[in-house]
């Protein structure tokens, strides 16, 4: 077994094969993914260790079936959970199916979703009857892949806050050597 130390990140980026790098800078989802990084560069004690460092990086331009797919799969396969990054922007890509499949429905992840438009707890949760707003549940619909897969592993829904960030990231419940059972959770208000 690989050794599952990483936190795979999936995230929308619109021009897969291009040879531009700098497409996939100017998505939203790609530069929530980047302050990640840039927050763990900043504070060594940020609890990210990014899955995308496991294995050599690939140009967006690179075959998806000889090149692109196998990194991704085997970054996932070093991987400890899935931060998926939700967004309104967020379209249902060739390449973020294939993450979510490959990491809920072969690897058994858990899952955390950073909803990227919203900021509090609130903003995803009735406090009052404790559920998750319609508005949020609405948007799994956007990646059916998601929507479809997510019952089988314990996901977690946060705003997009560092705070819950590195939270959730801490938390051993949404690892894969300790996690808990398939449901949805969130951070009480």
């Amino acid at each position: 077994m690989a050794n599952k130390t990483g936190n795979y990140c999936a995230f929308y980026v619109t021009h897969i094969g291009s040879d531009s790098n700098l497409a996939a800078h100017a998505v939203k989802d790609f530069v929530y993914y980047n302050m990640l990084r840039a927050w763990k560069g900043k504070d060594s004690t940020f609890p990210f260790i990014d899955s995308h460092n496991k294995n050599y990086n690939v140009r967006d331009s690179s075959d998806w079936e000889k090149t692109l797919k196998p990194r991704l799969r085997d970054r996932i396969n070093k991987s400890k959970n899935l931060i998926f990054f939700l967004s309104k922007d967020t379209k249902n890509s060739r390449a973020v199916r294939e993450e979510i499949n490959h990491a809920i429905n072969v690897n058994a992840l858990p899952v955390i979703v950073v909803y990227t438009d919203y900021k509090e707890k609130s903003d995803l949760i009735n406090c009052t009857s404790k559920t998750l707003k319609k508005k949020i549940t609405d948007m799994w619909g956007q990646v059916p892949m998601f929507k479809n897969s997510k019952d089988a592993v314990p996901v977690l829904h946060i705003p997009y806050k560092k705070e819950l960030i590195r939270a959730a990231l801490s938390d051993p419940d949404f690892r894969y050597s300790t996690k808990t059972k398939p449901s949805d959770y969130f951070f009480p208000c």
